[in-house]
């Protein structure tokens, strides 16, 4: 029996019963899980502030997530599921014994991983920042006690990556909420706190990783629940890990090279945030970017991740390409009925959205309107971002992984030089936005060369003229929004809303269309 189909055998005698359709159960669990991070980032802002001490926290807290992602983790988010449910159709037991020395392996190779990064700290964080001083010390001893969530994300992915490849989706989507309870808990019992010794450091990094540790454990009892038996399995030689290997050596160097964009802006960013604080400028640092960018992805999390990771074992196991075609042409153009007016949202409503999520405790005004003016210089990008995410994944399904490696370079280099120029000719006020707008821009480089490969292998996709009319729908709803923000920011939202799905309907978007009807159906 398949190890993605040992469920099926319990249940064949069971009444069958509705679902939710992948993507939907997936949206909710990223909404929930969106809506509990923005509780968390608005206690971290209001208890840390967006300044220096923010800034120490957020690298060393996100440090553990670019190691991970830069040695092991993109391979596995990218390479695992196709792998998994190939696996599973081409084995004898259905997979079972490849799943367990494939876990066996990778847990193995991220306890290795720990071991070397946690100790490397000072180095890690040098590496990422220009501090020194208490900055440097405080940010040293955040990464001594976040860099092991290394481990926990490594597992999390793996589990997370076994329940996808056998259609269940909703523990991936959902256990990252808890990830936020646990943090939104640590961070409560300090607010109101204007001075934090190395005791209280301890206990905010502390229970930051003790979050993603709660993320990854949760995932065993679903796995145990869908049938799953995980055993270690020492038999490497049997493995077949070929395949995986040779495409996560390319998927590595993906990330590799993402992370030189990612370095740049990071290190670039932080000290423009120093420069700024030390100039009676605070708040348009690294925090400041990073809270923008968190906004500005939530569309991104909530549609075009939920989406498209729900479409990959079907486009994995199509066979004809212009089934590929079609699964992949619908895809994009149903990630845009929601980014396209979510981008136009953010243009004009970012002041308002940015005071609601972090205009609390010790940020002012002038801080929310940093971060307000990243997020407009984010936004046009959110389209773009969006369908190159839809549009690599398909190289992936279809077995290659050396394209998204050669595609990814383009928006590298632009992020990267767009920093570099944004730092040396922009006043410090505006440096890190100009470094928000060139990161949205990069993905244009990215569509337009992915597009024109696959239509080269599967034929014509048909998006952009999908697209098209999804901005005739959406600018104009964009300016009733504007123009509504007097009356504050539901009616603005309210207005936008209508004004969209009015001019979508008399457009006749057919995605929009389905869209809706399958929401109402369901409920």
């Amino acid at each position: 029996m398949s190890v993605l189909d040992r469920p099926a055998a319990a249940s064949r005698h069971r009444k069958p019963r509705r679902t939710l359709p992948p993507s939907l159960v997936m949206a909710a669990g990223t909404i929930v899980s969106r809506v509990t991070g923005f509780v968390r980032s608005a206690l971290l802002v209001a208890v840390l502030g967006s300044g220096v001490l923010a800034d120490g926290y957020n690298v060393a807290n996100t440090v553990p997530n670019i190691l991970f992602m830069l040695l092991i983790g993109g391979a596995m988010n990218t390479a695992l599921v196709p792998h998994l449910v190939r696996a599973a159709k081409e084995s004898e037991d259905g997979g079972a014994a490849h799943v367990d020395r494939l876990v066996t392996v990778l847990v193995v190779a991220l306890l290795v991983l720990a071991a070397v990064v946690v100790p490397s700290a000072p180095y890690v964080v040098r590496a990422y920042t220009s501090y020194g001083g208490a900055q440097l010390d405080q940010t040293v001893l955040l990464a001594y006690l976040c860099l092991p969530q290394v481990f926990f994300y490594g597992l999390f992915t793996v589990l997370g990556q076994i329940l996808n490849a056998r259609r269940r989706f909703a523990p991936m989507a959902w256990s990252p909420v808890l990830n936020n309870v646990v943090v939104i808990g640590v961070f409560g019992a300090y607010v109101g706190r204007s001075s934090f010794s190395s005791g209280d450091l301890v206990v905010l990094g502390a229970g930051t990783t003790l979050g993603v540790v709660a993320q990854s454990l949760v995932l065993l009892p679903c796995l145990w629940a869908a049938g799953v038996r995980l055993r270690p399995r020492w038999d490497w030689g049997q493995a077949g890990l070929g395949e995986p290997l040779r495409a996560a050596g390319w998927t590595l160097l993906l990330v590799l090279s993402d992370q030189v964009s990612y370095w740049v802006v990071t290190r670039l960013s932080t000290l423009v945030g120093s420069d700024a604080a030390a100039a009676g400028l605070p708040g348009v640092g690294y925090t400041a970017y990073s809270s923008a960018y968190l906004l500005w992805i939530v569309p991104h999390g909530v549609v075009t991740v939920s989406v498209v990771t729900a479409v990959i074992p079907a486009l994995s196991a199509a066979t004809d390409p212009a089934e590929v075609r079609t699964l992949l042409s619908r895809t994009v153009r149903t990630v845009g009925v929601v980014t396209v007016p979510a981008a136009c949202a953010f243009a004009v409503l970012a002041p308002q959205l940015c005071a609601l999520a972090f205009g609390h405790g010790r940020t002012g005004d002038e801080d929310v309107q940093a971060i307000a003016g990243m997020l407009i210089a984010f936004a046009p990008g959110l389209v773009l971002y969006s369908a190159s995410y839809a549009l690599t994944r398909t190289f992936y399904a279809l077995g290659d992984s050396r394209t998204p490696f050669l595609l990814n370079l383009l928006p590298v280099a632009a992020t990267a030089g767009g920093a570099a120029l944004c730092h040396h000719l922009l006043p410090l006020r505006w440096a890190v936005t100009g470094m928000a707008g060139c990161y949205g821009a990069s993905f244009l480089l990215t569509c337009a060369a992915a597009a024109l490969l696959l239509r080269e292998r599967l034929g014509p996709l048909r998006v952009a003229g999908a697209h098209v009319k999804l901005l005739l729908a959406a600018l104009p709803a964009a300016a009733a929004a504007w123009y509504t923000t007097r009356f504050g920011l539901v009616p603005a939202a309210a207005a936008l809303a209508l004004v969209y799905l009015l001019l979508a309907r008399l457009l006749r978007i057919e995605e929009l269309s389905a869209l809706t009807t399958r929401l109402r159906r369901r409920s």
